[in-house]
């Protein structure tokens, strides 16, 4: 049976030198910690908040994230489609995302705020109803994914082909309409 840890505050750890304790985590913070590279597979992390914390590359094969929050914290090319979709609700702002994947999950109504999304894989995603607020989306793929009434009025160089994903009633500013041509080769002018 696995160990339970409960409300419990982890400050300024580094984990890659500090043993990680292989448990269940409910309603725990981390703050300022190391956890790069590390195997976090099989782990449960329930109402848990990770704020300045480097999770780069982590491996979360199996790994249950049920409201879970990442504030200023480095998530690069963590694949998120490793971890178990059963009650997986993340929310991520101020984070770096770039060559992260979440490869045919269900995300509706996901919240970014203020991310760096480059390269990272939407591929056959649910991103209905989610917003992108702020994000930097510059070779981020989206193929056959589900952008249905998803905001992108404030993020910035994506490019998304209308033909293939799903976008009715998502929402885009006239800015970043150039986004949704881009595979026409055409050229606006404002």
């Amino acid at each position: 049976m696995k160990t339970i840890i409960e409300d419990q505050d982890f400050k300024g750890i580094d984990f890659t030198i500090t043993e990680f304790i292989k448990a269940d985590y409910e309603n725990c913070n981390f703050i300022d910690c190391n956890l790069a590279t590390l195997p976090l597979s099989d782990i449960d992390f329930t109402d848990c908040s990770f704020n300045n914390c480097d999770l780069g590359l982590v491996k979360i094969n199996q790994t249950a994230f049920k409201t879970v929050k990442f504030n200023n914290c480095n998530l690069m090319g963590v694949n998120f489609s490793d971890c178990k979709i059963f009650l997986l609700a993340l929310t991520f702002e101020d984070c770096q995302l770039n060559i992260a994947s979440f490869y045919k999950l269900k995300l509706k109504g996901i919240h970014f705020k203020n991310c760096n999304l480059k390269e990272t894989d939407f591929t056959e995603t649910d991103l209905s109803n989610a917003i992108l607020d702020n994000c930097d989306l510059t070779g981020a793929i989206f193929e056959n994914t589900n952008l249905q009434k998803a905001d992108f009025r404030t993020a910035f160089n994506y490019s998304i082909n209308p033909e293939i994903n799903s976008i009715k009633k998502a929402k885009f500013s006239l800015t970043g309409i150039m986004g949704l041509l881009n595979q026409y080769q055409i050229e606006i002018e404002l």
